[in-house]
């Protein structure tokens, strides 16, 4: 059973790197609506994507693992991961149908994880599938603001090619993250069971 002294606390490294992922957030929205530099603004919008594990590595690799990082971890990656989309969109690198496919996905399951959450579900551990329709995703959007330009300068013959790769990785990581969405639901009530049974025995 857990106790305080398995809680590291606000002050971990885990915990530093998930704020300046969130303090880079700002950063990227300058770049690409403030500035000419839409590469580098994709670019950075790319390792925040790619970094996202982390801070939960470095949490359990430390022994850091504190109630704070729990709760802020997930938190992190969900805001940045629909701030990028909507300013991917705004900044016209994919349609606005393609973004809130993709946004409507991230609320449902953020609503159904606070609700689950409140109801005492036991955790769920995220599948495998799962983590390839996310790392397909968060691969296709930092590629297709890097296949735009702004002012809508012409586009070069690598970014042609670049962005019909793109919508495979894109169109096909948006497809399984919906068809993973409805593969919770048996682990989903396998935890609320357990959750509740562990509740009882407490």
């Amino acid at each position: 059973m857990s106790t305080d002294v398995d809680d590291a606390g606000w002050l971990t490294w885990a915990n530093a790197i998930t704020f300046v992922r969130l303090a880079m957030l700002p950063v990227f929205l300058w770049l690409l609506f403030s500035t000419d530099h839409r590469a580098l603004a994709a670019w950075l919008l790319g390792a925040l994507g790619a970094t996202d594990w982390v801070d939960g590595y470095l949490a359990r690799r430390m022994h850091q693992v504190s109630r704070v990082g729990k709760v802020i971890d997930p938190v992190a990656d969900r805001v940045l991961v629909m701030v990028g989309l909507l300013a991917v969109a705004a900044a016209s690198g994919v349609p606005w149908w393609f973004a809130l496919a993709t946004l409507a996905r991230e609320l449902v399951v953020s609503l159904l994880t606070l609700l689950l959450a409140a109801l005492g579900a036991a955790r769920i551990d995220v599948l495998w599938w799962g983590k390839v329709s996310t790392f397909a995703l968060m691969t296709s959007y930092p590629l297709f603001l890097l296949t735009t330009n702004p002012h809508h300068a012409q586009l070069a013959t690598w970014q042609h090619l670049t962005r019909d790769v793109t919508w495979i990785i894109g169109i096909a990581g948006l497809g399984l993250a919906w068809i993973v969405l409805f593969a919770y639901i048996r682990p989903a009530r396998a935890a609320l069971r357990d959750g509740r049974r562990g509740r009882r025995i407490l």
